[in-house]
């Protein structure tokens, strides 16, 4: 870890040497069935350093995968129809550390998509974006507070195939140092019950593919950041104290309550420098 901000280059990783034996979740067997690694299993490999250097609490550990979409081959008759298909990753909350609140509904660790925008998604695909909003609350609580996760509400105009594949749903990301969990996130079909017609809210879990019949919804609540620290005094910290109490917070303490993850801000905290 620096004490810096640098660019990412070849000379900074190669002190370090990555011990990874065979048959394991990292390099698994030719024939074991594998999916994910790139969106689940590597958000968790960055929680997990980051923890052994009691750098940061979990962030979202997901990249909430959504896809959907129709046509293809038919499995029985062979016969193929012509379609399309849709796939997006969607923010979370990112985890607190010592010296700075978590960064709500972004992207972390890695990523490599940006969202559509919501003018484009409904003119293009027969789809109705009901909400893309910050999810209030679900950062975990703490002396530096975790970010908070999204709610993002689709409605889907015509029969549609939809997959979710996504994390944190079981268990939630964790807090350091005292801080609390953040909240773990929901994957809900809202639908109409074929026999009686009455709306009912289905929870898909982590990871699921389905058909969704026209007017149906998927409402995605991604999780929120851990907290880090105890809202004790441990820190100093008094928990009534606020900005619109008229806290007032001397210029060299006023980094505490920056929400960014870099290290050279954690460091520069820290340090006083």
């Amino acid at each position: 870890m620096m004490a810096t901000d640098i660019p990412l280059n070849q000379g900074c990783l190669k002190p370090i040497k990555v011990v990874c034996p065979d048959n394991t979740i990292l390099t698994p067997s030719p024939g074991a069935a594998t999916v994910g690694c790139t969106t689940e299993t590597s958000q968790k490999i960055a929680d997990l350093v980051l923890r052994a250097f009691n750098a940061a609490a979990a962030s979202q550990g997901t990249m909430n995968n959504l896809s959907f979409g129709c046509g293809g081959k038919d499995e029985v008759t062979g016969e193929v129809t012509k379609g399309f298909g849709y796939y997006e990753t969607i923010c979370g909350g990112a985890g607190a550390g010592k010296g700075w609140h978590g960064a709500s509904a972004v992207h972390t660790h890695m990523t490599n998509t940006r969202i559509t925008d919501p003018e484009i998604l409904e003119k293009r695909y027969p789809v109705i974006l009901h909400e893309f909003s910050v999810r209030k609350g679900s950062g975990g609580a703490g002396h530096w507070r975790g970010g908070d996760g999204c709610v993002r509400d689709i409605e889907f105009r015509m029969p549609l195939q939809v997959s979710v594949l996504t994390d944190r749903r079981v268990t939630a990301p964790y807090g350091l140092e005292g801080g609390e969990d953040g909240k773990r996130g929901e994957n809900i079909w809202v639908r109409k019950d074929p026999v009686t017609g009455a709306t009912r809210h289905v929870s898909l879990g982590p990871r699921k593919t389905s058909h969704f019949a026209a007017g149906d919804r998927i409402i995605i609540s991604t999780p929120g950041g851990g907290g880090y620290g105890s809202r004790s005094s441990e820190y100093g910290w008094k928990p009534q104290q606020s900005f619109a109490d008229g806290l007032v917070v001397p210029p060299r303490e006023q980094r505490v309550f920056l929400t960014n993850g870099s290290l050279g801000v954690r460091h520069s905290t820290a340090t006083g420098n």
